[in-house]
């Protein structure tokens, strides 16, 4: 490995930010400082290291000339875990992004964001747009994130290990429970806590930056994740050919198409 990329397969050790409500959340960074910055944002029951390190994107992003910097999401990864419902939401998860970028002074970054990141990157864009030029949006799904989750079975079994019944609920157990250092009760609020006073991506009031939305085309959520980038004024759409939902994030077509949105 070339000594002047360091460790871009290895996590260096998180520092901190402080949310509002002073919830520590992790971050990661790697390049050098002076470089563009790309904030990467992970999907639910994922973190940095499992989205954004293990897949290649840290070493592509770095390589092409970039600082990344990467946030481990409250509830996940080495971020504080509350198990209390309220904690999560939508402006909340925004709010903390908003907060590592202003702790680490940047005005606006180029933003990568997955399923649920993805979803908090549109409201990032739209609430925030002065800190962010433009986007990459994987896997973005058009309504609630989380909505099909069984809130129930999935708090049954974190709690008592009840068998979970619902196909998609399970899944999402298998996907959390993959995860080192994972909280299954604390994923379990956050999945509640999104269904308090979030609402769908609002097409009447998209993103006005350039974003590049990306979906496999074994995703369900393929055709619903285009009509986003078609609402959106300056949106493009690219389809990951043979990727399904979960390992989009590991596509060289995902990863080259951003690489090239991005520099341009």
């Amino acid at each position: 490995m070339d000594a002047a990329f360091p460790a871009l397969t290895e996590m260096p050790e998180p520092q901190f930010v402080m949310s509002a409500e002073g919830h520590r959340i992790a971050t990661y960074t790697w390049g050098d400082d002076d470089a563009p910055t790309v904030l990467c944002v992970h999907g639910f029951a994922s973190s940095c290291r499992d989205n954004w390190v293990g897949t290649g994107w840290v070493r592509d992003l770095t390589r092409a000339g970039f600082r990344v910097l990467g946030v481990d999401q409250r509830g996940h990864g080495a971020s504080d875990k509350p198990h209390e419902p309220e904690a999560y939401g939508m402006d909340a998860l925004v709010a903390d992004l908003v907060a590592v970028l202003d702790t680490y002074l940047l005005d606006s970054v180029r933003y990568a964001g997955y399923s649920l990141g993805a979803r908090v990157g549109w409201q990032l864009a739209v609430n925030a747009p002065e800190h962010v030029s433009r986007a990459v949006l994987g896997g973005i799904p058009d309504g609630r994130p989380l909505a099909r989750l069984q809130i129930e079975q999935a708090r049954a079994y974190a709690e008592q290990g009840t068998p979970v019944e619902d196909p998609v609920t399970r899944n999402y157990v298998t996907l959390a429970e993959r995860v080192r250092d994972n909280d299954l009760r604390a994923l379990v609020a956050l999945a509640e806590g999104m269904r308090l006073g979030d609402a769908d991506p609002d097409t009447s009031h998209p993103p006005t930056q350039p974003v590049l939305f990306a979906t496999g085309s074994e995703d369900a959520i393929l055709e619903r994740s285009r009509r986003l980038a078609d609402a959106t004024p300056h949106g493009e759409f690219v389809e990951l050919p043979g990727r399904h939902h979960f390992n989009a994030p590991g596509s060289r077509e995902f990863r080259r198409a951003a690489l090239d949105f991005f520099a341009a």
